[in-house]
């Protein structure tokens, strides 16, 4: 028996509390399992607490605006589910998920040229637990998932809690770039690091909004296939594209290659908190397994909501109104960006999706900027959260879907003024040095 463990068993044989060490705040610190260390919450946080005020125009949460449903018509479908199915609605279900609703998911996928069977299909708790299970079914400590650079902070967060180490991929407006996915690959397997899977959000990307193109899909599904390397596609926003066809998935043209997770939470609303994975067979057992271990089954309820507003909803038209109103917020962002930010700072031109990726002048570090910014009543989501290794200060994320468009042009010109100031700074004191950044930031459901 340890001293310690001694100490306390014999305070407790005469009665006595045991004594607190010193004044830690948390007293279960040196019980945690290794995999939580990288868990630390975000000093962005408590900013958004503040962004959330209805003074500021936040440009950082990507929040698809709901209100553009139609709520009356979403508040009867759910009465009606109640009343003439709730035994079924409000029992448990399958683990894999509601069969009728899997098999409209294969119709919803069949707009990006995916064409599967419903047995393939996983119902998840939004795509966010897809990649949860996903990791956990496949990752152990210190082996590699690579993934663009920048990439989603929630996968990030669920990469950094399996302890995966996580490889960025050189990116630039036209998405991966092979060359580099090829290069980082040779690198890896020469020096015996084993990589597990690529994780890619191709289409509309989050956080830059940036599309991988039709050639270098192909590319990229090539080098892949060689390496025996499996692709995760992540494609929450491949139908709120605002010119042409949606994008054909990766998925279409390596079904035994590529898993592909999909959400109705950008498509129809986040609130029913229902994804899904399209998986090979003997990975998609896995993923059963997982979910069932997790949760037991997710939600009958929600479920069955999604199910019948496909069945009774013109549901593509509902999609069709989503894509032109984010298309209008999308150029009130870049008409305001074009007449008011300095000719220093610079951004990309989605073609779809939510968001639009900034990047600032030498010497300006986004996430320093951030408080000055709340302060002017304006906010974004500092680059280094897209980053594994907290890179990426000189960047920022700016959300366009849910302000109105007189409010995001509100946002950038306060956001204009706060980047000249702090120019003003550099120019007169010199080059600002960069913070410290230790750790993936834990996402909220703001950063999303």
């Amino acid at each position: 028996m340890t001293p310690r463990r001694w100490a306390v068993t014999r305070e407790l044989d005469h009665g006595q509390t045991p004594a607190t060490q010193g004044s830690r705040i948390d007293a279960y610190v040196d019980r945690y399992a290794a995999r939580a260390t990288g868990m630390v919450a975000s000093e962005i946080r408590a900013l958004f607490a503040v962004a959330s005020r209805p003074e500021v125009v936040s440009l950082a949460g990507g929040m698809p605006y709901v209100t553009a449903l139609p709520l009356d018509m979403v508040g009867e479908l759910v009465s009606d589910l109640v009343t003439k199915r709730g035994p079924v609605a409000l029992q448990y279900g399958s683990g894999q998920g509601d069969p009728h609703l899997r098999e409209q998911i294969c119709d919803v996928m069949r707009l990006e040229g995916i064409h599967a069977g419903a047995d393939d299909v996983v119902v998840t708790v939004g795509s966010q637990q897809a990649l949860d299970l996903i990791t956990r079914i496949f990752i152990d400590p210190g082996d590699v998932v690579l993934a663009e650079g920048p990439s989603y902070v929630g996968a990030l967060g669920t990469f950094a809690a399996y302890q995966a180490k996580v490889v960025h991929i050189a990116m630039d407006d036209q998405g991966i770039v092979p060359e580099s996915l090829a290069q980082t690959i040779y690198a890896l397997e020469t020096a015996g690091a084993p990589i597990k899977f690529l994780y890619t959000i191709p289409t509309f990307q989050n956080p830059a909004g940036v599309t991988l193109n039709f050639a270098r899909r192909q590319q990229v599904l090539d080098i892949c296939q060689r390496a025996g390397i499996l692709i995760i596609e992540d494609n929450p926003y491949g139908l709120l594209g605002f010119d042409g066809e949606p994008m054909r998935a990766l998925r279409a043209d390596n079904p035994d290659g590529v898993v592909y997770l999909g959400s109705f939470s950008k498509t129809l609303a986040p609130g029913f908190r229902v994804g899904w994975a399209l998986a090979p067979h003997a990975i998609r057992d896995k993923l059963v397994l997982a979910m069932e271990s997790a949760v037991l089954s997710h939600s009958s309820f929600t479920q069955l909501a999604v199910g019948q507003y496909l069945a009774t909803q013109p549901w593509r038209e509902q999609i069709k109104t989503f894509r032109e109103l984010y298309r209008e917020r999308r150029d009130a962002l870049l008409e305001a960006l074009d007449a008011l930010m300095p000719p220093e700072v610079t951004w990309t031109r989605p073609g779809g999706g939510f968001f639009v990726w900034a990047t600032l002048p030498e010497g300006l570090d986004s996430k320093a900027i951030l408080p000055r910014a709340v302060a002017e009543r304006v906010a974004f989501v500092p680059g280094t959260g897209f980053f594994s290794d907290g890179s990426g200060a000189r960047h920022m994320r700016l959300s366009f879907c849910f302000p109105e468009p007189d409010r995001i042009r509100e946002g950038v010109r306060r956001l204009a003024g706060v980047i000249e100031q702090e120019m003003q700074i550099r120019d007169t004191f010199g080059t600002a040095s960069a913070r410290d950044h230790n750790g993936v930031d834990t996402p909220g459901p703001d950063l999303a």
